[in-house]
């Protein structure tokens, strides 16, 4: 009784239209799912057997998602490389952005590297959104994958918030506190939130320990995560939205 009881509730939450968002075929247990899981596949089937030759005319927004994901790493390794030469504390964080500009062998290089990076990132993610919002990629049953797109952009831009304290100066400190002066202007928990990213009432060095661990820890394991499911999302996709057939081959 209880189990099949279970069996009815999983059959009516694979109907539900989150989880077919999410998983988009069932298992592969005939001929034509077997072939749908090989044709779907980014590995295993990179072009469909026939496409139209307009369709693999290189454009502008291609390659948008690969642009974006290649920043990313480039901003991992030069943000390891310059955690070897900053302390996140005050004002010994001003000191070595200092030290990197006039001291550190290819210091400036390092640092204009990883903020060009950044800055690219945005325009890229922004870009690439943009692209699948236009081109209707929003629509099912593609839905989960802009979700995770839409969460991967608020990750991005937040990641580029918190980084533009650690440098700890002038232009870094009031940018902070207007920032979050505008949080603590939403209703209820403006206050809250604001006081929980600077660990106070004022930018101050609580402030910059917390976005330097938002920066460098929590929010790009956040990022992989979200960029793995979302490259699982696209590789079980495969670009191909394929209608079913009936007994008799008809659409």
């Amino acid at each position: 009784m209880m189990a099949s009881s279970f069996q009815f509730a999983l059959q009516n939450l694979r109907e539900t239209k989150v989880w077919k968002s999410i998983f988009r075929r069932g298992p592969a247990n005939t001929n034509r799912t077997r072939s749908l899981a090989i044709f779907g596949n980014l590995f295993l089937h990179w072009m469909p057997v026939k496409a139209r030759e307009k369709s693999l005319r290189v454009r502008a927004s291609y390659y948008l998602g690969s642009i974006s994901f290649i920043l990313f790493i480039v901003l991992f390794v030069t943000g390891i490389l310059l955690m070897f030469y900053y302390h996140p504390a005050a004002p010994q964080a001003y000191r070595d952005m200092k030290d990197l500009q006039f001291v550190v062998s290819n210091g400036v290089f390092l640092r204009n590297m990883h903020r060009l990076a950044a800055h690219l990132m945005v325009f890229a993610v922004f870009w690439h959104m943009f692209h699948v919002f236009y081109r209707g990629g929003y629509k099912p049953p593609h839905e989960f994958n802009w979700v995770v797109g839409v969460v991967l952009l608020l990750v991005t831009l937040f990641l580029s918030y918190t980084g533009y304290l650690l440098p700890w100066d002038q232009l870094a400190f009031w940018a902070v506190t207007v920032g979050t002066n505008i949080i603590s202007a939403m209703p209820f928990i403006g206050n809250k939130v604001r006081f929980l990213l600077l660990g106070g009432n004022i930018v101050g060095e609580n402030a910059l320990l917390r976005f330097y661990v938002l920066h460098v820890v929590i929010l790009p394991l956040v990022a992989f995560v979200l960029i793995g499911i979302h490259f699982w999302r696209v590789q079980k996709d495969g670009g191909l939205t394929v209608k079913p057939k009936d007994e008799d081959g008809r659409e």
